[in-house]
């Protein structure tokens, strides 16, 4: 894995890793959703997943490949997505930009709380992403492909929550297999659990 070049990021990396997060999922099946406007614009999105960007980055386990073409955050065992400011600032963001589809935003946020396994220590993929200029060449699973041989050493499950279906096979290749599922409120976009044992 070395020829990826793959690194911690810090937080002096925030908005090279949000921008990737926020191109990536401007046409998910979920998030393009969740995020919508009336209007529809789309300048708001980077200020929410600066947010999540900057949660991980609290811990040593946001990677980056080393020309910037991938991400994958992580939250070690025992940590937490975000600060309560934080998600106080999320909702206050979802007040502020998605209108009356912000009470469908707070829901679907806790729905993803739900529906996350509290049982096990484990390793959680809060957001993955590769930037749309180098889609379709594999560097985002070689990249999560490099994160796993690191869990792996640990002993360590991993979970994730796929919210666009034509990646689940993607995941299943490298060993997570369906642990649950969930939508969007009101019978929207689709949202599959993933776990994977620890090795």
């Amino acid at each position: 894995m070395g020829d990826l070049g793959a690194r911690r990021a810090t937080a002096a990396d925030a908005d090279r890793v949000t921008e990737i997060i926020t191109l990536a999922f401007a046409q998910d099946p979920l998030w393009g959703h969740a995020l919508a406007r009336p209007d529809g614009a789309d300048g708001h999105h980077a200020a929410f997943w600066r947010l999540f960007v900057e949660g991980a980055l609290r811990y040593p386990w946001t990677w980056l490949t080393g020309g910037g073409e991938a991400t994958t955050l992580w939250i070690p065992p025992g940590g937490a997505e975000m600060t309560p400011e934080q998600e106080r600032q999320l909702a206050g963001l979802a007040a502020d930009h998605l209108g009356h589809a912000a009470d469908d935003y707070v829901e679907l946020l806790g729905r993803f709380d739900a529906a996350h396994p509290q049982a096990e220590p484990h390793y959680f993929l809060t957001l993955f992403g590769t930037h749309p200029d180098h889609r379709g060449r594999g560097i985002g699973m070689r990249l999560l492909a490099h994160d796993l041989e690191l869990i792996d050493a640990e002993h360590m499950p991993a979970y994730l929550e796929s919210s666009n279906p034509a990646n689940n096979r993607r995941y299943a290749s490298v060993g997570f297999e369906p642990h649950g599922e969930f939508s969007y409120p009101g019978g929207g976009p689709v949202v599959t659990t993933m776990w994977r044992a620890a090795r």
